[in-house]
């Protein structure tokens, strides 16, 4: 007997994923400002703020719940946090939308979702009460349904994708509770950025796919493996990125150009004393609040020059990417667009370090991250070779 035919994706599936696209891309920019506006603990408790829904405006509203013992009110940067996770949340919702859409096309698939959504949803209240380890519970136990959900499933499509989407957005939601009751830890934050990044790669993916407008080119293979290569590189370079934020190490060779001599030399030398042992130790236990940072100037010094010479690596090897596809026909734009984007990442780094790292050119700098990730993944969903 034949296989019944699966349901065919929803008509407006492709209008859902890139209005879901956008909605991540500016997620992970306002996330960038908020925490390079130290008002990544604003809030100190989760998902409310000071108790509220939204964020109180005086301090006696603030005095009336037990958080404003772990930490007085900043109106003006509470409203940030908060605002971040009403993003967060509008996101969720809309990965949710996409995930039951896409789940139609399995067997069980949506009640596999809603099981795992219902599990996640009781865990919040759960974990506002203090019963954590129950809340802990069901939130793994719904992560880990998505999870055996996508990899039953044989081959990789767009149910696939999007389950997966699901339970990124589940973990981001744990990971940004533990930013919070963690107090900053750096591999929590760094875990958080890439999170977000892995979840606009997905959903970079699963748009061109649900859009279907191949490129077809003789030389894809080999290209694909190209675009590989550079993706994993430039996952690379944020990881770091992410850890220098985190570990408050961006102005470590000095705070301006006025100051010291910080680029390309690092405090006034060419290759000045670091710690690598310190400043990549991922655990330092809990309890530490990591607000401002807590490494010796060696420590941090060791994590931007890391950074800085990975940013050389990865951006030799994307323009050489960049030159290869430049050859080929109907690539030029995308090479154009790849030498652009190295450019001016590469700007953006270098005036980070000399204006002492200006707010609006560090939020810049994490949007040119998110353009590049765009690039490298709409090339590998869009290239095939020839049938």
């Amino acid at each position: 007997m034949n296989a019944p035919a699966r349901p065919a994706l929803h008509r407006n599936f492709h209008r859902l994923a890139w209005f879901a696209l956008i909605m991540t891309a500016s997620t992970i920019l306002f996330g960038a400002f908020v925490r390079l506006s130290d008002a990544g603990l604003s809030c100190p408790d989760w998902p409310t703020c000071y108790g509220r829904v939204t964020w109180p405006q005086t301090q006696m509203e603030a005095a009336r719940h037990v958080a404003s013992e772990i930490r007085p009110l900043e109106s003006h940067k509470a409203w940030r946090e908060q605002v971040h996770r009403f993003l967060a949340g509008l996101l969720g919702v809309e990965v949710l939308t996409l995930a039951l859409l896409a789940a139609r096309r399995r067997r069980r698939g949506v009640l596999q979702v809603l099981a795992a959504s219902v599990l996640v949803a009781l865990a919040i209240p759960l974990y506002m009460r203090g019963e954590h380890v129950a809340s802990s519970a069901l939130a793994i136990a719904g992560e880990a349904i998505l999870l055996l959900a996508a990899l039953r499933w044989s081959n990789i499509d767009l149910s696939r994708a999007a389950v997966l989407t699901l339970a990124v957005v589940i973990f981001q939601a744990l990971l940004g509770m533990w930013t919070v009751t963690w107090l900053l830890k750096p591999i929590v934050v760094m875990g958080h950025l890439l999170g977000a990044m892995l979840m606009f790669g997905l959903l970079v993916w699963s748009a061109w796919k649900a859009t279907h407008l191949p490129i077809t080119l003789a030389e894809a293979p080999r290209l694909r493996w190209w675009l590989r290569a550079g993706l994993l590189l430039l996952v690379l370079q944020i990881a770091l990125g992410g850890w220098v934020s985190a570990n408050y190490a961006a102005l470590a060779c000095g705070g301006g150009s006025a100051a010291l001599d910080n680029f390309p030399r690092c405090v006034s030398q060419w290759w000045p004393r670091q710690n690598y042992v310190e400043g990549f130790t991922l655990w330092r236990g809990i309890g530490v609040d990591y607000e401002g940072g807590v490494l010796d100037g060696a420590s941090r010094i060791a994590i931007q020059m890391a950074h800085r010479m990975t940013a050389v690596v990865v951006a030799l090897y994307l323009l050489a990417l960049s030159a290869r596809m430049f050859r080929l026909p109907g690539m030029r734009g995308w090479s154009s667009a790849l030498v652009v984007l190295v450019l001016l990442q590469v700007t953006l780094g270098i005036l980070n370090v000399k204006l002492a790292l200006p707010l609006a050119v560090a939020v810049m700098h994490n949007g040119g991250a998110v353009a590049l990730l765009f690039v490298l993944v709409s090339l590998l969903a869009r290239l095939r070779a020839p049938e």
